[in-house]
């Protein structure tokens, strides 16, 4: 898996008690040109040094959306029940992405790797596709076990799928597919950590969070440490 370079992470002196952090998370598409790109804000905010975790603490938790869409054995899987008391990684995107989204997962998939087997068992990844007309039950399981076989995957309605992730201040879109018959899905490329203690989103990583940066806040998720 090729890799594209990182962005260093800064930290910035600040006076306040709490720093207010503003990231643009714009929406591209994943390996083609950004079309109409809308940029969407999430505000975030910590003390200086305060936050145990190296992704950005949110200063208004996400609820965790009543979604309910097919795993990768056609069962129905309602989200927040099944998720119900557990950490969780929630990301969105599809199968057929060649760049954000396989080196997104892939990220999480190594960083997994490192948790010893009690917290990595605790920690459920969940892929929620933005392009169930091509993912299939059977495509999104081969396609995740590629990285690891504990990911669940998601997929169906669309419109149910972008509601869902517009709860969250994720935008999807619908897919295009190209001339050369290849499809484009754009959607934001953040991942959302929800806590065990309420079901919440507590931390968001970018699309340029790096496997350091998973392998450092997977155990505080693992063990329910509030940012």
């Amino acid at each position: 898996m090729n890799r594209t370079p990182r962005q260093g992470r800064s930290r910035r002196p600040a006076a306040a008690a709490v720093l207010a952090l503003t990231a643009a998370l714009a929406l591209g598409a994943c390996g083609g040109p950004s079309s109409g790109s809308t940029a969407q804000e999430v505000t975030a905010s910590r003390e200086p040094n305060g936050s145990p975790y190296l992704g950005t603490a949110l200063s208004r938790p996400f609820t965790k959306p009543d979604l309910v869409l097919d795993d990768t054995s056609g069962k129905p899987f309602p989200l927040r029940e099944r998720t119900a008391g557990k950490p969780v990684l929630l990301f969105f995107g599809y199968t057929s992405c060649p760049d954000v989204c396989p080196t997104t997962m892939g990220d999480i998939a190594v960083a997994m790797k490192k948790l010893p087997p009690a917290q990595r068992d605790r920690v459920e990844v969940v892929f929620v596709s933005t392009d169930p007309q091509r993912d299939t039950p059977k495509t999104l399981r081969t396609w995740l076990d590629s990285f690891d076989t504990r990911f669940v995957g998601l997929t169906g309605d669309l419109g149910k799928v972008k509601a869902a992730a517009r709860t969250l201040g994720i935008l999807v879109e619908d897919p295009v597919v190209n001339k050369d018959g290849s499809v484009t899905s754009s959607h934001g490329a953040q991942v959302l950590a929800f806590l065990p203690s309420d079901d919440k989103a507590h931390v968001l990583y970018l699309s340029q969070s790096s496997v350091d940066v998973f392998a450092h806040d997977l155990p505080l998720l693992a063990k329910g440490v509030t940012p």
